[in-house]
């Protein structure tokens, strides 16, 4: 009787807990845990700004040897911020780096073993850039330095040059960390062609997937004509939101249903101020919320990644429009699997015709899932990793 083949030890960080999934970091770790749990033994570091229920801890153990938890302090948040502005260091590497915390995971690497280690995010970089036993996988995920540029515009005046300034440290920070990490890992390739680094080539793109259920729309008639969704306290959802509000002035009789987790004071005000959105926030099934819309708009003009929220709504069939930052990530086509519009008068135009013409609304509505099935699986994103990073001994 043979035994089966030992797994290979994974010490996989991260910089925020990957559960429950509303935001898209926590939603990417979820589903890359728990696809390669099956061919490794995991164990999870997570930093967390709050507590962790013992359920959620729980559920991350089925995919887990280990679950380490370790809570960030806020007054040694402030701290660190602080001290950051005295150095080069990204403000945001500074708010979740703790050095009592980072002792505690070398000590713990030092027990484990690992046979690989994998960062998610530049944030989390700090705690394992300088240990060489064993070779490390850095998921950039998104282009920091970016987004954070995109952001400078649209900030108050008076916060305009902490944007600036962060702007230019995360490009530091994005070229310095790259030497430190055997393999590389983004989202998109028009998030690798943004980190300024010679070599960036090398970084692998990994997109994200669609859990299966999304291809299975629930029994709901949709209600509203159009809707947004996302992480509701996430600047570039709150730019959209704003967005949305001019929209729908120039949609009138129309609704908008926005939906999802921690709306901010801003989207607040917005959804009071205007009677044809409805604001709705947390909800345990988001399918939900999408099938209650006729039509997704994702305005999205700041961020960075891809956004899995418009595969989540293609892939429900729900015609979607966005802007071309967006749209371009995923690689669709614009008038097939989508629409996209760069201004108000293009978004108002775009659902008019979608609105008016049943055939094209249909003819989108079946290529975008068919689309998302064929090119978007948790799957096949993480064959690419074991593929590109875990695959072979360095």
């Amino acid at each position: 009787m043979s035994l089966k083949p030992k797994k290979p030890k994974l010490a996989y960080i991260v910089s925020r807990f990957p559960y429950p999934l509303e935001k898209g970091d926590k939603l990417r770790a979820y589903y890359q845990l728990k696809e390669l749990s099956l061919t490794h033994e995991i164990y999870l570091f997570a930093l967390t700004e709050e507590k962790i229920s013992i359920e959620h801890i729980a559920l991350l153990k089925k995919y887990c040897k280990s679950v380490e938890v370790f809570r960030l302090k806020w007054w040694l948040i402030a701290l660190q911020i602080a001290l950051s502005f005295f150095s080069n260091s990204p403000f945001q590497v500074a708010y979740f780096y703790d050095p009592l915390i980072a002792r505690r995971i070398r000590k713990k690497l030092s027990a484990i073993q690992p046979d690989h280690i994998f960062c998610q995010l530049i944030r989390a970089s700090e705690y394992v850039k300088d240990y060489h036993l064993c070779p490390k996988t850095l998921d950039y995920m998104d282009a920091f330095s970016k987004g954070m540029e995109r952001r400078v515009k649209s900030a108050p005046w008076y916060s305009r040059w902490l944007f600036q300034s962060e702007t230019k440290r995360l490009g530091r920070y994005e070229q310095a960390i790259f030497s430190y990490f055997e393999h590389k890992l983004i989202i998109s390739e028009q998030d690798r062609n943004l980190i300024m680094h010679p070599q960036r080539n090398e970084i692998i793109c990994v997109p994200n997937g669609i859990d299966q259920t999304f291809f299975e729309a629930p029994e709901k008639t949709a209600i509203y004509d159009l809707v947004f969704v996302g992480n509701l306290s996430y600047a570039p959802n709150v730019e959209a939101v704003a967005f949305i509000d001019k929209l729908m002035k120039e949609l009138p009789n129309r609704t908008c249903l926005i939906s999802g987790a921690n709306p901010s004071p801003i989207v607040r005000r917005i959804a009071r101020g205007n009677p044809s959105i409805h604001l709705l926030g947390w909800v345990e099934d988001i399918r939900s919320s999408y099938c209650s819309g006729k039509v997704f708009v994702a305005p999205m003009t700041i961020g960075t990644g891809m956004q899995n929220k418009l595969l989540e709504a293609m892939a429900l069939g729900i015609p979607c429009i966005t802007t071309p930052l967006a749209g371009n990530a995923i690689h669709a086509s614009d008038g097939v699997h989508l629409l996209l519009a760069d201004d108000l008068m293009g978004f108002s135009a775009a659902f008019k015709q979608l609105e008016s013409d049943v055939q094209l609304y249909e003819s989108v509505s079946k290529s975008a899932s068919h689309f998302v099935r064929k090119h978007y699986s948790w799957q096949q994103a993480n064959s690419l990793i074991l593929h590109h990073c875990l695959s072979f001994k360095d």
